[in-house]
C-alpha cells in the first residue's frame, strides 16, 4: 500500500456548519408564503427548482435564493408581492455575512495533521463567499492549495491531488458528502473517509459502499488521525 502523503478536505458541514442555515433560510421561505402553498408543497418545489438551478447557478447561497425567488413567482403564479421578493433577497444576503461556526475537533485534527502531510481544501460553491467562510474560520494557514471549484467528480480529485501532492493513490478525501466528497474520490484511485453530518441535503445523498478497501467512515473529525496512522 503506497504511503498516504496528500488529504483533501471539504469545507461546508466537513470543517464548519453549512446547511443549518440554509435550512433555518427555508423554513423562514415557507412561512413568507404561507398564505400560498403548505410548507412541504413549497419545500418540494424550492428543491426541485434548486436542482434545476444548478446547471446555471452553481452550488451556493447566491443559487439558492434565486430558487427562492423563483418558486415563489410560481407558486403565485406571478402573484407574488415585492414586499416578499425584497425579503427573500434580504434573507439571502444574511445567509452571505454569517460568522462561521467551526465543527468539533476541526482546529485540533488540521493542526495535528498539517505537519505529516500536505493538506488541501477541495470545495464547490461560491468563489467569493467560501473565500470569506475560510478567512473568518481561521484555518487558512493548515492548508497548502485551496480549490474552490463548480463541482466535483473523479477528474476533479485526479487533477486536484495531481497538481498538489503525488496523485490520487496516494491521497484521502474527507467529507460529509458520500456523492460529492468520497464515491467520485475513490473513483479517481484515492481514499474517500466519510463523516456524516446530522444535516444533509437531499441532493448529496448516495448509499454507503461496499467491499470497497478504500471507504472509510468515522463519527467525528477526532477519528481521523488515528485512521490515516492505521493505514501506514
Amino acid at each position: 500500500m503506497p504511503r498516504l502523503t496528500t488529504i483533501g478536505f471539504d469545507a461546508d458541514d466537513t470543517l464548519w456548519e453549512n446547511e443549518h442555515f440554509f435550512r433555518l433560510t427555508e423554513r423562514h421561505f415557507t412561512e413568507l408564503l404561507a398564505d400560498y402553498a403548505e410548507p412541504g408543497h413549497l419545500t418540494e418545489r424550492l428543491l426541485s427548482a434548486e436542482k434545476k438551478n444548478l446547471a446555471h447557478y452553481g452550488f451556493g447561497i447566491k443559487g439558492f435564493t434565486l430558487s427562492m425567488i423563483e418558486t415563489a413567482i410560481e407558486v403565485t403564479d406571478g402573484k407574488v408581492p415585492g414586499e416578499i421578493i425584497g425579503r427573500i433577497v434580504n434573507a439571502g444576503r444574511e445567509m452571505l455575512s454569517h460568522p462561521i461556526e467551526t465543527l468539533p475537533h476541526v482546529h485540533d485534527t488540521l493542526e495535528a495533521l498539517a505537519g505529516s502531510h500536505t493538506l488541501v481544501l477541495i470545495t464547490k460553491g461560491d468563489l467569493f463567499d467560501q473565500e470569506r467562510k475560510l478567512a473568518q474560520s481561521g484555518l487558512g494557514d493548515f492548508f497548502s492549495a485551496v480549490e474552490i471549484v463548480s463541482d466535483k467528480s473523479s477528474a476533479t480529485y485526479a487533477r486536484a491531488f495531481e497538481r498538489h501532492g503525488d496523485g490520487p493513490a496516494r491521497a484521502m478525501m474527507v467529507g460529509n458528502s458520500l456523492k460529492s466528497d468520497v464515491l467520485p474520490a475513490i473513483e479517481a484511485g484515492g481514499w474517500g473517509t466519510y463523516v456524516p453530518h446530522a444535516l444533509t441535503w437531499d441532493y448529496e445523498r448516495a448509499e454507503e459502499p461496499e467491499g470497497r478497501e478504500r471507504f472509510s467512515k468515522i463519527e467525528t473529525l477526532a477519528e481521523l488521525k488515528p485512521l490515516i496512522e492505521g493505514l501506514a
